[in-house]
């Protein structure tokens, strides 16, 4: 399990980035896979997100999940909505107390945030494809437009780093033709191979946003024993992958 150390501090929420260890499930699933959708045996995932929610203190049925596919879509938590057991969408906020919010992840960047001032609490799921289309830029809109008076903070979980990240031309080409200033995000591994800085590009896209930003900066692709990752899984020709699971609660 891997903390914010600035979200450490605050004793209106409770966190956690959550690794793969600590779970029930067996094999390429072992053993705290979060994700319902794998392949895992439904039974042992949900056994996994019990022990998850109890360690953030919350019911099972108060830990509220995303059905994720890399958009920008952001949704709200609210009175009317708020016993949904998923939410279409790659970003979840609310100002519910006694509520906890989850991301999954397998490469992917985990963001969690926190508004001091209204005690909104929030996390997003962003890929590559969500962050080029938005979803970063739509989450802190939307803050800040169910709260003027906002001081936002954000905590970027673990992610697959640069040198595991290996993309081609026509990658590289789709941010470059966005902005030429995208090219601070690649370096050349060869002549058809480069390396991409998700975290980087996701970590300065909050900064440019006026977020202040800490880190959980593990790389989960090299890290197997902790970390579920999609690319490793594919290198290794496995069958399917787990998701580790970050969460972020506002206490009653």
């Amino acid at each position: 399990m891997f903390y914010s150390k600035n979200f450490k501090k605050i004793n209106k929420i409770r966190h956690c980035f959550f690794s793969r260890k600590g779970g029930v499930s067996k094999e390429i699933y072992k053993s705290l896979n979060c994700g319902k959708g794998s392949k895992d045996n439904k039974l042992k995932v949900r056994r996994n997100l019990k022990l998850v929610s109890k360690k953030i203190k919350v019911k099972l049925e108060n830990l509220k999940l995303m059905n994720q596919t890399h958009s920008n879509k952001v949704l709200v938590v609210n009175n009317n909505n708020k016993k949904f057991k998923s939410f279409n969408s790659d970003a979840i906020i609310t100002s519910i107390k006694g509520l906890a919010l989850g991301v999954v992840t397998a490469d992917c960047v985990p963001i969690i945030l926190y508004d001091y001032k209204s005690e909104t609490i929030g996390c997003i799921h962003a890929g590559w494809k969500g962050a080029f289309s938005g979803i970063i830029e739509n989450t802190i809109k939307k803050f800040r437009k169910l709260n003027l008076k906002n001081k936002i903070f954000a905590s970027i979980g673990p992610c697959i780093g640069k040198k595991s990240y290996e993309v081609d031309f026509d990658f590289y080409k789709k941010f470059i033709l966005k902005s030429k200033k995208n090219k601070i995000y690649f370096s050349i591994k060869n002549d058809n191979k480069k390396l991409f800085d998700l975290r980087k590009y996701v970590n300065d896209k909050l900064l440019k946003l006026n977020i202040k930003v800490d880190h959980v900066n593990r790389d989960t692709f090299k890290e197997k024993n902790s970390f579920f990752s999609y690319r490793r899984s594919k290198k290794l020709q496995e069958k399917d992958y787990g998701r580790c699971i970050s969460v972020i609660s506002l206490i009653k």
